[in-house]
């Protein structure tokens, strides 16, 4: 056999994992404030939250049936109806902690894909915008 046919399985597992990591998909962000306890995924465990208060609830698409729980996602703003909102270049890592539609406090808007934390979401964004236009990984 040529080498070719030896090499093309390495290189095919090789480009699926790297592809994997490539790959983000879009959505829309909202933010909200205190109180964040308790949650549907850690109740009133706070110990369980980053100590940076980096955090989000999952909407309806991203929670699903309660896997979303602790998962992390690095998130960018994209674009926003508010001029100038988004902050260039800026990325912001999340956990998970909630359920978008089962919140304590009232989200900035509702039905978003993500609603982050304040802290997380003026990390990449300008809180006068109450909505903003995502890119968002795991």
């Amino acid at each position: 056999m040529s080498t070719p046919w030896k090499i093309l399985p390495r290189c095919a597992l090789f480009f699926s994992l790297f592809l994997r990591f490539c790959v983000a998909d879009v959505g829309t962000a909202a933010y909200y404030g205190p109180p964040y306890t308790p949650t549907v995924c850690f109740g009133g465990d706070t110990s369980r939250f980053p100590p940076n208060n980096l955090f989000a609830a999952a909407g309806e698409g991203v929670w699903d049936n309660g896997a979303a729980c602790g998962r992390a996602y690095t998130v960018r703003c994209l674009s926003s109806p508010t001029p100038k909102a988004c902050v260039n270049g800026s990325t912001v890592q999340v956990k998970v902690v909630d359920q978008g539609s089962m919140l304590n406090s009232m989200p900035s808007t509702n039905g978003t894909t993500l609603v982050l934390s304040n802290a997380a979401f003026q990390m990449i964004a300008s809180s006068t915008a109450s909505i903003i236009n995502i890119e968002f990984a795991q």
